[in-house]
């Protein structure tokens, strides 16, 4: 998918956060939408039906939290991304922002190239939605899902099925937090109940055999593949 066609939606109660952010994004030639509160964000999301919408917390009329609760809603938007950029990083912040259905969670102040490189990051996985579903080539790793095999820097590393399985999942979607609940789900399934102390066992193991750097722990929520 080129830049210009991806739609991102900005919402912030304050302005110049809105120009400035805009004008970065829009010199990086992403299609550019703002709406100051959650009541216009939602009708603009509807209208316009964003690939990402970047989004305050504390706002008049209606706030991030409810607006992505209604979003996550509306079907034409199930696949958009959503992410809060906001200055309350406490970790039960956080937690709710998760819960009310959002993808990731920036702390401001942010740099405007720190936020563009942010955003690009969010945006690969259309990119991986574009590639077989049996194979996936990631921060330089080739994952091969048939072959259940995995070459990084032109060396094949081993993997059990579960930690492979765990693998794909996290890195078929940088930048998105899995919560405990999917991971076990989709990776576990109906198999004998496991619980969480398995999924950081697993995920222990990937640091050590793939690298420290791709997996990042989100408090009290999940993970995510960072590249």
């Amino acid at each position: 998918m080129k830049k210009k066609d991806i739609k991102i939606l900005l919402v912030d109660d304050e302005v110049d956060i809105l120009e400035i952010v805009g004008y970065n994004l829009t010199q990086e030639g992403y299609q550019i939408f703002t709406a100051e509160n959650g009541k216009k964000a939602v009708e603009k999301a509807k209208k316009h039906l964003p690939h990402l919408i970047i989004m305050d917390v504390m706002m008049p009329e209606m706030d991030g939290m409810e607006a992505c609760e209604i979003i996550r809603r509306v079907p034409e938007l199930s696949n958009t991304i959503i992410t809060f950029l906001t200055a309350r990083n406490e970790d039960y912040s956080q937690v709710a922002g998760f819960d009310a259905g959002a993808d990731d969670y920036i702390a401001k102040p942010i740099k405007p190239k720190v936020l563009v490189s942010k955003v690009k990051a969010l945006l690969r996985r259309f990119k991986d939605e574009e590639v077989s579903s049996d194979s996936l080539n990631v921060g330089g790793i080739e994952i091969n899902r048939e072959e259940y095999k995995i070459v990084k820097e032109g060396q094949e590393i081993v993997l059990p099925r579960k930690e492979f399985e765990l693998f794909y999942l996290l890195a078929s979607k940088p930048g998105k937090v899995f919560k405990r609940e999917e991971i076990l789900d989709k990776v576990w399934g109906n198999e004998v109940v496991v619980g969480g102390r398995t999924i950081d066992v697993h995920i222990r193991k990937l640091r050590e055999k793939i690298g420290d750097d791709f997996f990042k722990t989100i408090k009290g929520v999940g993970y995510k593949f960072e590249i």
